[in-house]
């Protein structure tokens, strides 16, 4: 779509892997499409964070949320890039929630975000968006 998209992960060997066009995950074409994308210039991966939060006005954050010990959902790493990237921000942005988290995560999510920012002695104005993933199931 023309998009200029930078990737940011904590994963030094993973940034490593894609930054010399390989892909850690299978998906049909997906190779491809990222091969094509560096190319052209529109997709891109570090593992500075200050620079993937300076860089759009979009911010997603897709990670992992394995179930915690009662079954519900871990949110420790939603809430610690929630925290990274209220620790880089300069100016207004919209988080975008991509993990399977259960409702009144966004709420959490802002609230993380706007005591570092408080930390920081900043006034700067976020909003939090969901945007779920529903898995297709397979038919019987």
């Amino acid at each position: 779509m023309g998009n200029h998209v930078l990737c940011v992960d904590v994963d030094e060997r993973k940034i490593a892997l894609l930054n010399s066009g390989g892909v850690p995950i299978y998906e049909p074409g997906l190779e491809e499409m990222v091969a094509r994308n560096r190319a052209a210039g529109r997709l891109e991966f570090t593992t500075d964070a200050a620079a993937g939060v300076a860089h759009g006005l979009f911010q997603f954050i897709a990670v992992g949320t394995p179930p915690d010990e009662d079954g519900s959902a871990d949110l420790t790493h939603v809430l610690a890039v929630a925290r990274s990237i209220a620790r880089h921000m300069t100016e207004y942005r919209i988080i975008v929630d991509k993990s399977t988290v259960p409702v009144g995560t966004a709420d959490r999510v802002a609230s993380v975000a706007r005591e570092v920012l408080r930390e920081r002695q900043l006034v700067v104005e976020l909003d939090v968006v969901s945007n779920p993933e529903f898995l297709k199931k397979a038919r019987r």
